[in-house]
């Protein structure tokens, strides 16, 4: 674990640390708007709200630009969220459904090589988060009949997929401002 640690900066701790904790923090708030539209539908807010809050594991990954950021950003909010029980009740069980949507971002980010800090990139970057932790969500927790489960996966699609867009806006804002060192 500290081999792993020791690849990432102080700077990049600290985005990871923030970012983690403002996809925690914008959960509450976003969620139960979302599922004013979604409820009706059977379709979990999270899968419609995701690419909102699934951008910011997209984000610190386009930020510090190393493969491993996703993992821990979803492992740090899943920690959050057991430790405080800020957000669900979902026990140790959120490990998995925080985390392996980070570790598939990770995953996707490797596999494009330096094709993932494009728009299209960041596209399914969110999408895969989304998708994966919608997926997950329904699994776990939901237990979704499968056509409101395609219905998720195709809203989580979109939304997860518009977060990697917005996620990709604020890399390229923050790049100009020249916050973020070209690597």
């Amino acid at each position: 674990m500290k081999k792993f640690l020791s690849r990432f900066t102080v700077y990049d701790l600290v985005v990871i640390s923030l970012t983690a904790a403002l996809g925690i923090g914008i959960k509450p708030i976003i969620v139960p708007l979302v599922h004013i539209i979604t409820g009706p539908l059977y379709i979990p807010g999270g899968a419609a709200a995701g690419g909102f809050y699934m951008l910011w594991i997209v984000l610190g990954i386009g930020i510090t630009r190393k493969i491993g950021t996703g993992t821990l950003i979803g492992l740090i909010q899943a920690l959050l969220v057991i430790i405080t029980g800020f957000y669900g009740t979902h026990g140790a069980a959120s490990i998995i459904t925080y985390t392996i949507p980070g570790f598939l971002v990770d995953i996707g980010a490797k596999l494009s090589g330096d094709k993932f800090m494009s728009s299209g990139g960041f596209f399914i970057l969110g999408l895969i988060a989304n998708i994966s932790g919608t997926f997950l969500s329904s699994m776990v927790f939901f237990r979704l009949p499968l056509i409101p489960l395609l219905l998720s996966l195709c809203v989580a699609s979109l939304s997860g997929g518009i977060g990697g867009l917005i996620a990709y806006k604020i890399v390229k804002s923050i790049s100009r401002q020249g916050d973020i060192n070209e690597k």
